[in-house]
């Protein structure tokens, strides 16, 4: 049974990772695991980074077979400020594996107010007059009107991860 440490408490991403190892039989643990990164990623590089430093940290700190960090940040583009997410997936024996998921721009209400300083959740909960929408729908939740959440977003990344890793798996066993 392998032990996969998730670097977050946000249920969202718990989930998300949880979904996407449920083909196998895992034990998961999630520790609060820092970015290392500003509260608000803004680019992709700094998003990855946020991701790969959960990652690593979460199999250094929970002493598992796999440490898997997720990301949300926002990149800006010349249409405007686009939401973007990121996740990476650590082991001892190969350097950290990344994969991104869905990107879509944000309302320029949300944007000014990020690249004012502000970070998404606390902007996303009064813009939708919810609360801890970053820990249920997250921001994709909103704008989708459902269709897509936070936990579909993260779990994609997941897969596209957990694909990598046993990709490069079998290809050592070739």
């Amino acid at each position: 049974m392998k032990k996969i440490i998730i670097g977050s408490k946000n249920p969202a991403k718990i989930t998300a990772v949880q979904n996407g190892f449920s083909a196998k039989a895992c034990e998961f643990i999630s520790l609060d695991i820092p970015s290392g990164v500003n509260n608000q990623p803004f680019s992709d590089e700094e998003t990855i980074q946020g991701a790969i430093n959960r990652a690593i940290g979460a199999l250094n700190q929970g002493n598992g077979d796999i440490g898997i960090g997720l990301e949300g940040g926002v990149q800006e583009t010349s249409f405007g400020l686009v939401l973007c997410n990121w996740g990476a997936l650590a082991t001892q024996e190969m350097e950290p594996l990344i994969a991104g998921g869905a990107r879509f721009l944000l309302p320029e209400e949300v944007a000014v107010r990020l690249r004012a300083g502000e970070e998404l959740g606390p902007v996303m909960d009064d813009y939708a007059k919810k609360k801890n929408v970053r820990k249920h729908e997250g921001a994709v939740g909103i704008f989708t009107n459902g269709v897509v959440n936070r936990v579909d977003m993260f779990t994609h990344v997941t897969s596209l991860l957990i694909g990598q890793f046993n990709y490069y798996a079998n290809m050592k066993e070739l």
